[in-house]
C-alpha cells in the first residue's frame, strides 16, 4: 500500500485535549471564568469531520468578535474550532434573547471548565450544570 491513511481523533480524545486546554489557560488568565463545547461535541454526535464549537466566558473580553479571538491560542487545539468569546454579561444577555443561537447553547451546551470561583450553581445564567460532555462513541446515548 502506498497511501498514507488519515485516521480522525476519537470524540473523547478532542474533549479530554479541549478540557486540558482550558484548565491550562484559566490557570494562566483569571479573567477566563468558563468554557464550554456546543455543537455537535455539546450533543454527542460529532463524527469524522465534525469542528469544535467553543463559548468562552472572559470577564475582560472587548472589541469586536475577530479581535477577541486572537488572544486565544486556538491553534493548539486538535481539529478546527469556531469560538464565540463572550463576557458574562454578553451570555446572560444571549441567553435570555430567545434567539436560535441561545436555544442551541440551551440544548447543547456543556462546561468543560469553570474557575475555581463559579460553582455549576453561579454559572452564567441559563446553562446547564458543569458536566462531561456527552459519551460521543457510537451507539451511546447522547
Amino acid at each position: 500500500m502506498t497511501q498514507s491513511v488519515l485516521r480522525w481523533p476519537d470524540p473523547e480524545q478532542v474533549l479530554a485535549q479541549a478540557s486540558r486546554w482550558a484548565s491550562e489557560l484559566q490557570a494562566c488568565r483569571p479573567s477566563l471564568q468558563a468554557v464550554g463545547v456546543f455543537g455537535s461535541y455539546g450533543r454527542g454526535t460529532a463524527g469524522v469531520g465534525s469542528d469544535l464549537d467553543l463559548v468562552l466566558i472572559d470577564a475582560t473580553a472587548a472589541g469586536p468578535q475577530n479581535q477577541r479571538l486572537r488572544h486565544w491560542p486556538l491553534d493548539q487545539l486538535p481539529l478546527s474550532c469556531d469560538a464565540l468569546v463572550l463576557t458574562p454579561a454578553e451570555f446572560d444577555q444571549l441567553m435570555a434573547s430567545g434567539s436560535r443561537m441561545a436555544q442551541e447553547l440551551q440544548r447543547d451546551l456543556r462546561w468543560l471548565s469553570l474557575s475555581s470561583d463559579i460553582s455549576s450553581d453561579t454559572a452564567p445564567a441559563g446553562t446547564p450544570p458543569l458536566s462531561r460532555a456527552p459519551d460521543t462513541r457510537s451507539g451511546a446515548p447522547g
